[in-house]
């Protein structure tokens, strides 16, 4: 396989380069309620990794201090972050545009019931996973009765006006089921629509991600003998046109313990930040880290295949 490196500079004539930063995005656990098939971080219940309030505190100095848009909150399950309500809460206070990532699942547990409400009181965009539209795809990747609490919570997230109201913005992300690329955004995002209204819910967009092959995802296509040939189809499938769009270019991820990354995969490779840039967030330098180059690998193929990952 040619190396992604040099694919990029098949392309342009200069290597991937950070184009300011729009987004800061904080993994505040590994920890969560389930243990998707194709997690690439390997996150689940007895995960111990957590973002500390020193951390936090660190992070939202940044924000302030920074001409930074948003903040993109994940983990894990990040709302099992016991800091995570002062997280949100603090980062709405400076007027920053907060998003977070959801499974969903995780409103039906032990005192997060009262999420959706804390969700739409600060107005935060929510992004819920849902691996497909239909019961068998969704149990298959997270067990039983995953799908139909899914349902529930998005119920719940419609009744407070998300995905109806033009601050509560609430899309949902789909992953393929196997090892092969998703198929048209467009197309999927109008079936997720037409099924999901069966159910009497709304949504705003649809994502598509192709499945990184790290962590779980990884471990299966290794144990089907199918990671060759996936890598292959990622390579084939590489459009240059995705480049411009790739989210390492206007996002710095913090990892659970400060440490900075171009996104939240190179994360679970250990692939801090080059090597002229500071690699923890109490040393944050946002003119630096605006120019900084983007280090790949392999595993960035996966963004750029087909539509992309953006």
């Amino acid at each position: 396989m040619i190396g992604f490196d040099k694919k990029v500079l098949e392309t342009q004539t200069v290597p991937l380069g950070a184009n300011g930063i729009r987004i800061l995005q904080l993994n505040v656990c590994y920890k969560c309620n389930m243990a998707c098939k194709h997690c690439h971080l390997e996150a689940g219940p007895g995960k111990n990794e957590f973002m500390s309030k020193d951390i936090i505190d660190i992070s939202l100095e940044v924000l302030r201090n920074c001409p930074i848009e948003a903040l993109d909150i994940t983990g894990g399950a990040p709302e099992l972050n016991p800091h995570y309500a002062y997280l949100v809460e603090e980062a709405r206070r400076s007027g920053r545009r907060v998003i977070t990532r959801t499974n969903l699942t995780i409103f039906f547990e032990e005192g997060m019931k009262n999420l959706p409400e804390m969700f739409a009181d600060n107005e935060v965009e929510v992004v819920a996973s849902l691996p497909h539209y239909t019961e068998g795809g969704v149990d298959r990747v997270r067990g039983a009765g995953a799908f139909r609490k899914s349902i529930e919570a998005l119920k719940r997230l419609n009744t407070l006006g998300y995905g109806l109201e033009e601050k509560r913005q609430l899309h949902l992300v789909y992953n393929p089921l196997g090892a092969f690329l998703p198929s048209s955004q467009r197309e999927l995002e109008a079936q997720y629509k037409k099924e999901l209204a069966s159910y009497g819910i709304v949504f705003n967009r649809l994502f598509t991600f192709a499945n990184m092959p790290l962590g779980r995802f990884r471990d299966f296509l290794i144990r089907t003998g199918n990671l060759q040939k996936y890598m292959d189809s990622l390579r084939t499938a590489f459009n240059p046109c995705t480049l411009n769009g790739l989210m390492c270019r206007y996002l710095v991820s913090v990892g659970w313990d400060g440490t900075l990354y171009d996104c939240d995969f190179n994360q679970m490779l250990g692939l801090t930040v080059d090597i002229k840039c500071p690699d923890h967030i109490r040393d944050f330098d946002y003119s630096v880290l605006s120019n900084r180059k983007i280090i790949t690998d392999d595993h960035c193929y996966v963004c750029t295949a087909g539509q992309g990952s953006t």
